[in-house]
């Protein structure tokens, strides 16, 4: 007889550095690792358009990926994709109207869930388990759920919102770099000093940045910066602080209410280290008293890859949200 292919789920996770995406094993026990050596990158951000997140472009990267995954893994069959992306809930209705009958007929995947990368990243982080999520990497968005709906804060972009996260903490670094160029108040000499190492004389800085369509991931590469420069430098310190202020707000708007909390905290942000992690832990316990932090058990690629074997074996009991989290059939004849 012939053996079966082998059935594998996809987890994406799609930020503003680019596209991840791993292959699982749904096997009926607890969410699998990745298979088949593990995460693929892209070289690039989903371009976002006037009308919202590129389909087109998602799926010009995707699509090679998916395959490179299932070539590694020696061929097989994928029946579940789960894609957690930055800006869905707001940008997202191209992705929600392309996707589903794109991978369909691409790679036969009969479901398909598309979340708000926050989602992933608090399936990631907490599984099922009520409790609140802040993921900060380049951008930043807080989500809480109490197991029957979902609660979220910002998650804006880096023009109205993402406080806190990568891209505002490197945009107010680089201000405060200008500011001392200019000799205004609020400048910072080492920060002038580091942004020229990283970009050369600032005079220039207009010009390499604004026309850049990955504008906030080179904001949020300068955020290490303004991390190294914290302990002696008053205004660098200040800048992590008040994103630690952010960060704060952010988890407590949105956890549920009455009662101990959990509170994970996910992303490249929280790489930073003490500097920005000590100031947090003074904001949490002052605005959020009644949390108790733990730590992520992993990130939004783990979710969006554990959201997948639960659209697979049809057992996902994370809320649904049109705008958060919505389940779709791939093609015609899926489950």
């Amino acid at each position: 007889m012939t053996e079966p292919e082998p059935a594998y789920v996809l987890g994406v996770d799609s930020g503003g550095s680019g596209l991840r995406a791993a292959l699982a094993v749904p096997d009926g026990g607890a969410p699998s690792a990745p298979a088949a050596g593990g995460p693929v990158r892209s070289a690039e951000p989903v371009r976002t358009g006037p009308g919202g997140i590129d389909a087109s472009h998602f799926l010009a990267q995707l699509l090679p990926m998916a395959r490179e995954l299932l070539e590694r893994a020696g061929g097989g069959r994928i029946t579940a994709v789960a894609v957690g992306a930055a800006g869905m809930a707001t940008l997202g209705d191209g992705l929600r109207a392309a996707l589903p009958s794109a991978l369909g007929e691409a790679l036969g995947v009969r479901r398909v869930a598309l979340a708000a990368d926050a989602v992933t990243a608090y399936a990631g982080a907490l599984g099922e388990r009520p409790g609140a999520v802040v993921a900060a990497g380049t951008g930043l968005i807080a989500i809480g759920t109490d197991g029957t709906t979902w609660r979220r804060a910002d998650g804006w972009g880096h023009l109205l919102g993402d406080c806190g996260g990568g891209a505002w903490i490197g945009r107010a670094g680089l201000e405060a770099a200008m500011r001392a160029h200019d000799g205004r108040r609020g400048g910072s000499r080492p920060l002038l000093a580091r942004a020229e190492q990283l970009f050369g004389p600032v005079v220039g800085l207009p010009g390499q940045l604004y026309p850049r369509a990955d504008r906030p991931a080179v904001l949020a590469s300068f955020a290490p910066e303004v991390a190294g420069c914290a302990a002696d430098d008053a205004v660098a310190g200040g800048i992590l602080r008040g994103a630690a202020r952010h960060i704060a707000e952010a988890a407590a708007a949105v956890s549920p209410e009455g009662g101990a909390c959990e509170v994970a905290l996910t992303g490249g942000v929280f790489k930073l280290g003490e500097p920005l992690l000590a100031p947090l832990r003074e904001e949490l316990a002052s605005q959020l008293p009644r949390a108790r932090q733990v730590p992520a058990a992993g990130d939004p690629l783990d979710g969006a890859l554990r959201i997948a074997v639960d659209i697979a074996l049809d057992r996902l009991r994370l809320p649904r949200d049109a705008r958060l989290l919505s389940v779709h059939s791939g093609r015609a004849g899926g489950a």
